[in-house]
């Protein structure tokens, strides 16, 4: 959905974005982004952004178009928040995590609301999915100023974001909703799982083992041996 919000409205929550410095740098064979979550810490419309989202109105809406029974947003933040990302930065190809941070809650979709102006897509930093495998050309979405890209998540919902090319950073608000059915009646539980690119054979290898590490550390420890600090819980 293009021209979501007023266009002074998107700038302005580009112009509170916080400084990389100010956020959260992760940094892997995984991705390479800037996240933030301890929106407390950041100007009071990048919550209020955020929040909007889970508003019961907008959740309705966005389930009736995805044709979901229910959904329910994630007050808690659980891997949602702010992300920008700069030069040659980059996130791999992955699942999401099935689950919320209690699996208990099957993850159904994800929402991006991009806020750069004029983020051009040669500039890189564009969605990408997977819907063939990794052997075939993924379908590239333009991270364009002040769009909302929802987008299903399930045992294939194979994504990524291509390498930013471009001295400057894409933003982007994210919101995912949750629900008590999966997305799709043959899910199953998995950790957020990362691949290689078709051209990183070496890579894929290495990310598939720990993968397969991190599900069998799952199995035996429910909600993993350290609790995910990536959580919110915002003020009354």
């Amino acid at each position: 959905m293009d021209e979501l919000l007023p266009e002074e409205l998107a700038n302005q929550l580009y112009n509170c974005f916080p400084e990389g410095s100010e956020m959260m740098h992760k940094k892997s064979i995984r991705e390479d982004k800037y996240v933030g979550f301890e929106m407390n810490k950041y100007d009071a419309i990048l919550e209020e952004c955020i929040y909007a989202f889970q508003q019961p109105e907008v959740v309705e809406l966005i389930s009736e178009i995805c044709n979901l029974e229910s959904a329910l947003p994630d007050e808690n933040l659980y891997a949602g928040g702010l992300s920008s990302m700069g030069h040659r930065q980059f996130l791999n190809p992955h699942l999401d995590n099935s689950h919320d941070k209690d699996r208990k809650l099957w993850r159904v979709l994800n929402l991006l609301y991009y806020v750069t102006p004029s983020w051009e897509e040669a500039y890189g930093g564009n969605l990408e999915l997977w819907p063939d495998g990794l052997d075939k050309k993924p379908i590239t979405i333009h991270s364009k100023f002040n769009r909302l890209v929802v987008m299903a998540t399930h045992q294939e919902s194979l994504h990524s974001v291509s390498p930013v090319k471009y001295e400057g950073f894409r933003c982007c608000v994210s919101n995912y909703y949750f629900s008590e059915k999966p997305f799709r009646a043959d899910d199953e539980f998995h950790v957020t799982s990362f691949r290689g690119r078709p051209n990183q054979v070496i890579k894929d290898q290495i990310l598939k083992l720990d993968t397969n590490i991190r599900m069998g550390i799952r199995k035996i420890f429910k909600k993993g041996i350290v609790e995910n600090p990536h959580v919110y819980k915002k003020e009354d």
